[in-house]
């Protein structure tokens, strides 16, 4: 005789926990998004385009994007050396170090901003190695890119971190006993295993950057056309009443931030197939 018995969730069932995910999205996500798109649809095509396209706005396209992108690149690098040091070495102060990696996650944004500045101002610990050589970090656009590697590093480290953890060290003696050298064990033993978590963390940290506001109007100096972040510019339009004009260029930047991201994913999804197929 033959018992059959039914697996127990204490979850509830698929049809409930999806209407409750489907509700939760939709209060949480969706719905502020679509408000921001039914607030802009008010605008006729000629003044969404002249709203977006003025010149200090593109000026500040050009600073939020580029300076998140090239945050991004950088903790990418940085962040992957940092996480190989936490995962594979044993050193003193270990511990101390790790939790330091999300001191950005717990840090509030101001309070990063205003520490962040008085470090790099011409007066500041660090600035005043750099202004007897005419580089100048706070109050220029340089501070933003500052500010934004300092927030994103975390999503990179935390990323890649458990993924070299999982990494088999056999692996890699294989390589050196078939005589691959260091270079060649890391490009095409290590690298395509902790390729699709590095491509995540470079996501995350560029997603963080472009949205962030707190930590960065305190070291950029806000000086239009030069330093001035979209962000900014949003919260500008509605201090003055312009909620047009914020969520018109709100729904530029959710644009271009969905393009970017859809990119980034795509480029995540071949990798992953690419490794399936070897």
């Amino acid at each position: 005789m033959v018992t059959t018995f039914k697996r127990h969730s204490v979850l509830p069932g698929f049809n409930l926990a999806l209407g409750f995910t489907l509700l939760y999205l939709c209060l949480i996500v969706l719905i502020p998004l679509s408000a921001a798109f039914i607030k802009t649809a008010t605008l006729s095509w000629p003044q969404f385009w002249a709203t977006v396209t003025t010149p200090r706005v593109v000026a500040s396209y050009r600073l939020t994007f580029g300076a998140s992108l090239a945050a991004a690149l950088l903790n990418a690098l940085f962040g992957l050396l940092v996480a190989w040091v936490l995962v594979r070495y044993r050193f003193p102060g270990k511990q101390i170090i790790d939790a330091l990696v999300d001191l950005p996650f717990a840090l509030p944004t101001a309070v990063a901003g205003i520490a962040l500045t008085a470090l790099y101002a011409g007066n500041g610990w660090i600035g005043r190695w750099f202004e007897p050589f005419g580089i100048k970090i706070a109050f220029t656009p340089l501070g933003v890119f500052v500010a934004l590697t300092f927030i994103g590093l975390p999503f990179v480290v935390r990323t890649i971190q458990p993924v070299l953890e999982d990494v088999e060290c056999e692996l890699e003696e294989a390589a050196a006993t078939l005589g691959a050298s260091r270079l060649q064990t890391f490009a095409r033993v290590i690298l395509p295993t902790i390729f699709p978590a590095l491509v995540t963390g470079f996501a995350l940290a560029f997603a963080r950057a472009v949205g962030e506001y707190g930590s960065v109007i305190f070291i950029a100096g806000n000086m239009p056309m030069i330093s001035e972040i979209t962000p900014l510019l949003i919260i500008t339009k509605l201090e003055q009443y312009d909620y047009v004009g914020a969520t018109a260029l709100a729904v530029v930047m959710l644009v271009i931030s969905f393009v970017l991201l859809l990119i980034i994913n795509g480029l995540q999804w071949w990798s992953r197939r690419r490794e399936d197929g070897l």
